[in-house]
């Protein structure tokens, strides 16, 4: 009877911990691209201009980013950053983009050389990463995120 419930214990265990290989991690891009997949969204695997994993998927409407930082050797990396830049043929006002960071916790705004608004947003992944259902779930944060934005910023009405 002893070995039955420990069997069973073990068993329990098992099923109570998710797998390193079922995370979404940062070392593994080809996950964060499972994960989007898999929560409905499209993701196509790159690079970036400096050589490191990038991801490209859409929610809304809008193409984004997903960048990886903390690279060793363009591999083995740590961190993601959700990123979605616009061209816009006029000046944003830098007020426009203050009043976005002081009102906001999540999704830090800022202008680029251009004075193009960018919106990004950082999600560790390292230390063994995150379920895939918690991946998406920030995927659906910064899909709210991302549209408060571009209505805030004229984008979208």
């Amino acid at each position: 009877m002893k070995m039955i419930v420990l069997a069973l214990a073990a068993g329990v265990a098992t099923l109570a911990t998710p797998t390193q290989a079922a995370m979404v991690r940062a070392q593994d891009p080809g996950s964060v691209v499972a994960a989007l997949k898999g929560g409905g969204y499209p993701a196509t695997l790159g690079v970036d201009k400096v050589g490191d994993p990038m991801v490209t998927s859409v929610v809304g409407g809008t193409t984004f980013k997903i960048l990886f930082y903390n690279c060793t050797n363009h591999k083995d990396c740590a961190t993601v950053q959700f990123h979605s830049g616009y061209d816009f043929d006029h000046a944003l006002p830098l007020e426009t983009i203050n009043e976005w960071n002081r009102g906001q916790r999540f999704g830090r705004a800022y202008l680029d050389k251009e004075n193009d608004p960018i919106l990004e947003m950082d999600v560790d992944l390292d230390d063994g990463g995150v379920a895939p259902l918690l991946f998406i779930d920030n995927v659906e944060f910064w899909s709210s995120i991302l549209g408060n934005y571009e209505k805030h910023i004229g984008f979208r009405k």
